[in-house]
């Protein structure tokens, strides 16, 4: 388990093989040489904040900090609004540094996936909450890798994808760590 940037370098020096951490599907990373899957779930940045705070609307961030994680699909969201709603932004390499500068009120929200904040809420009972009022436009996850070498890989896992998507182990997943279904 690597930081987002140590993963994505990790990748792309030959020492892993592929990415699997919420990689959305852009234009920009397939251009920059990333090869990705069939998506495998389609996700959206929200803004999550401590449950006490008060944070209802992008408004409620004027003059206020937010926490992002380096280079992710999160801190490009944050960076798209903090002209117009006013506020500042800090970065930090993972996501439990960057809930923590929330959670010990260094900065009033974070920006991050939405199912990967939701497992944290979930499963460790982080006092966070998502503010679906704040949400990004949904954007695909891939599986990712950047060596056309790895391409059987990458058929491996679109075929495992279809697999339990067509058996129901897919619902099963969502159900049992996001509590949705689709």
């Amino acid at each position: 388990s690597l930081g987002w940037d140590a993963a994505v370098t990790a990748v792309q020096a030959g020492q892993a093989d592929a990415l699997l951490a919420g990689a959305s599907i852009t234009d920009e990373r397939k251009a920059n040489g990333w090869i990705f899957s069939d998506s495998y779930y389609d996700s959206y940045q929200v803004f999550a904040a401590k449950t006490d705070s008060g944070i209802e609307s992008l408004d409620d961030l004027k003059g206020k900090t937010i926490a992002v994680k380096n280079a992710t699909a999160g801190a490009n969201y944050a960076e798209s609004l903090k002209d117009e709603y006013g506020f500042k932004i800090d970065t930090y390499e993972d996501s439990p540094t960057m809930y923590q500068d929330v959670i010990q009120g260094n900065s009033v929200a974070c920006v991050e996936d939405k199912p990967i904040i939701q497992d944290w809420i979930v499963s460790k009972g982080l006092a966070l909450k998502t503010v679906d009022a704040m949400e990004s436009d949904p954007a695909p996850y891939g599986f990712a890798i950047m060596n056309e070498a790895n391409q059987p890989l990458l058929d491996m896992f679109n075929a495992g994808l279809a697999d339990i998507k067509a058996n129901g182990t897919y619902d099963e997943i969502l159900a049992k760590y996001l509590g949705e279904s689709k």
